[in-house]
C-alpha cells in the first residue's frame, strides 16, 4: 500500500502509520489548519492576548490591584474577555483564561489569577 504525503503528495517511506514526507511538511499541514481563516477572528485574537499579557505583567503575585487608568494606558481593552465568573458573593470578575479581574471602587480593579 502506497501512502502520500497530506501536504505535497509525495510518496511516503518509512514507518506505516506515518502522515508526512518531512517535518517541513508536517509543519505547513498544521500552519495552515490551525491560522485564523479571516482578519476578524485574527484581530479579536490579537487583542486577547494583549489584554492577557497586561494582566499578566500587572499581577504577578497571584493577587494585585490596579488603577483603571494603568491598565488603560498599557493598551487594555475591556470589552475583550474569555468568560466571566460570577461567585455567590455577588462580586463578578472577568477572565482572560486564568487570568481575571473584578472591578473594586475608585476605578480600582482587584487582578485574580485561577489556579489550573
Amino acid at each position: 500500500m502506497n501512502k502520500t504525503c497530506l501536504e505535497c503528495g509525495e510518496k511516503i517511506v518509512g514507518r506505516e502509520d506515518k502522515k508526512f514526507c518531512s517535518d517541513g511538511c508536517r509543519n505547513a499541514f498544521n500552519n495552515k489548519i490551525n491560522k485564523d481563516s479571516t482578519n476578524f477572528m485574527r484581530n479579536i485574537n490579537n487583542k486577547l492576548r494583549k489584554n492577557y499579557r497586561i494582566l499578566s505583567e500587572l499581577n504577578t503575585d497571584g493577587k494585585s490591584k490596579a488603577t483603571r487608568a494603568k491598565l488603560l494606558s498599557k493598551g487594555f481593552d475591556f470589552e475583550f474577555f474569555t468568560n466571566i465568573l460570577q461567585t455567590k458573593t455577588g462580586n463578578t470578575y472577568y477572565f482572560l483564561y486564568d487570568q481575571g479581574y473584578m472591578v473594586l471602587e475608585n476605578d480600582f480593579y482587584m487582578l485574580v489569577k485561577k489556579d489550573i
